[in-house]
């Protein structure tokens, strides 16, 4: 058994080696949120086709890459900035707003409250709550702003929770925020795995909002993690200039433009993942709902919340029963207003997703 002090996070696999003495290429990681389909055959086939890109510097302004991404995402190329992976673009944002006080809704990601606090900020956290089943009740939330707050981060749908935002409550709450000149960051790094993204993603509120940046990478959707590609949509022309004026020119390397422009058009990729993880995400939602040992949260993204009612099984307990088994799951007892017993896994292929259920959940 683990002691309290170890938890890992979805990249500790290395930790997890050196601990347990299982190879982290044996691991399968259902903690790691990432595309289980792996890179796209087009992206390694074009990556290797245009190897000779190293020899040359990419374009300072990535203008080819943002009209990739803002036809993708549908929104005009001025609206897009380009970073290396989307906590570099969090940590400008953050260093340019400079919040003295930030509203978080928690649990979540904790690099938000991280890159607040290097910029001598406060951090409050408004909590969803487990009776509503981790939903964000809007209208007391909004009750909750005030002048004192100069920045709230959302994460769209939120991470571990899966729980979304939908752009009509999205609304709802930037109108909130201007009365009270509160800055909205949202980061939609799970929103491409949502059945309904059309009607969670904030991308189109930002031709009338101007105090909303989006926050977005290619480290879930696209499985590409090492590639430390992000981008941020917003209608805030002043911040963008803001930002591209701090960061280092270049931080995208010639062979992440490339896989940019490519897998942002690799249509056939982008259809597959969603149907592998719509069907997988429903089948395994519908199962655990009929387990009466576990609490399954209705999930948006490709990941799961699982609360145990078992009084003699903890979080650690089913950690450490995946791990032996060569899977690794998220033990969730150091987010905040969580304990030990809730775990989150993510959606993987059929025949994996099996064989956790069968170590994890037996029948």
């Amino acid at each position: 058994m683990i002691k309290h002090k170890d938890h890992f996070h979805g990249s500790d696999l290395e930790k997890i080696e050196e601990i347990y003495g299982i190879k982290k290429e044996e691991i399968v990681s259902f903690s790691a949120n990432v595309n289980p389909l792996g890179i796209s055959p087009l992206l390694r086939t074009e990556l290797s086709a245009k190897i000779d890109a190293i020899t040359t510097y990419p374009d300072r302004e990535y203008t080819s890459l943002r009209k990739c991404i803002a036809e993708y995402c549908g929104t005009e190329y001025e609206n897009v900035i380009v970073g290396n992976g989307s906590t570099e673009l969090i940590s400008l944002f953050i260093q340019i707003e400079h919040p003295k006080k930030a509203i978080v809704i928690g649990p979540t990601y904790s690099e938000y409250e991280r890159e607040i606090a290097l910029g001598g900020g406060t951090t409050l956290y408004y909590p969803l709550k487990e009776k509503d089943n981790f939903k964000l009740d809007v209208e007391d939330f909004i009750a909750h702003l005030n002048e004192s707050i100069d920045l709230l981060v959302l994460c769209n749908p939120n991470n571990p929770t899966s729980s979304c935002i939908t752009r009509k409550e999205m609304r709802h709450i930037l109108d909130a925020c201007k009365q009270h000149d509160i800055y909205v960051m949202v980061d939609e790094t799970y929103v491409e795995f949502a059945d309904n993204m059309d009607e969670i993603s904030a991308v189109p509120l930002t031709n009338y909002y101007n105090n909303i940046v989006i926050l977005r990478g290619t480290s879930k959707f696209f499985a590409a993690p090492g590639l430390r590609l992000g981008y941020a949509v917003t209608g805030n022309r002043d911040l963008i200039k803001s930002i591209n004026t701090r960061k280092n020119p270049w931080t995208i390397n010639s062979l992440a433009v490339i896989a940019g422009e490519t897998m942002f058009r690799d249509t056939a990729y982008i259809q597959k993942t969603r149907q592998l993880i719509s069907s997988e995400r429903t089948r395994l939602y519908g199962i655990l709902s009929k387990n009466r040992d576990f609490k399954v949260y209705e999930p948006s993204g490709n990941f799961m919340l699982v609360r145990i009612l078992k009084d003699d099984l903890t979080s650690q307990d089913l950690f450490d029963r995946a791990i032996r088994e060569k899977m690794m799951i998220r033990d969730c007892s150091t987010f905040p207003f969580l304990d030990n017993k809730y775990i989150r896994f993510c959606v993987m292929n059929p025949e994996d997703n099996d064989r956790l259920f069968a170590c994890l959940f037996p029948a």
